[in-house]
């Protein structure tokens, strides 16, 4: 039997700090999902960037979906990376038309605050990452990936894993 159900496109949105991943695991997804889009929010804001973040952040996000649901409609998968307060998220499910599904990626401070890769930290950014782990960025929503000693394609691996 030939199952005719069309096919829904995959969106995820990978919640993290500084740091964490995030933007490593969205192109790990897109070599291994084909037809996935990524929407970066941090990349929106240069349309605004004279705008403090405080007022911009909520138009980010809303471009963010906005963007998203353009590819969705398109049949795109779709991969959102920003990291996100409890006030973003809520913020992003009450606005949001599109079936997301919420992962975080939280390797350990102290590997988050870590050179990795070709990416060197500066002060501010090990300042910011320490702000996320303390409350600035809600690192418990959706599925929570430990993601310590995961290469990039590991880690997308285990994102799609916990998709299904």
């Amino acid at each position: 039997m030939i199952n005719d159900a069309p096919i829904i496109p995959k969106v995820i949105w990978l919640n993290g700090a500084i740091n964490s991943g995030k933007s490593t695991t969205a192109k790990e997804l897109q070599k291994l999902v084909p037809k996935t889009a990524h929407v970066e929010v941090d990349s929106l804001n240069a349309f605004i960037d004279w705008m403090p973040l405080e007022h911009s952040v909520g138009i980010d996000l809303d471009n963010a979906l906005a963007v998203a649901t353009v590819f969705f409609n398109y049949a795109l998968n779709v991969v959102i990376t920003y990291p996100l307060s409890t006030t973003c998220y809520e913020h992003i499910v009450r606005r949001a038309i599109l079936p997301l599904r919420f992962f975080t990626l939280k390797p350990s401070l102290k590997i988050c605050c870590q050179d990795r890769g070709q990416r060197r930290l500066s002060d501010w950014e090990r300042e910011r990452i320490s702000f996320h782990y303390n409350g600035g960025v809600n690192l418990d929503i959706g599925a929570v990936i430990d993601n310590s000693y995961l290469s990039g394609a590991e880690c997308a691996a285990r994102v799609l894993e916990l998709f299904r």
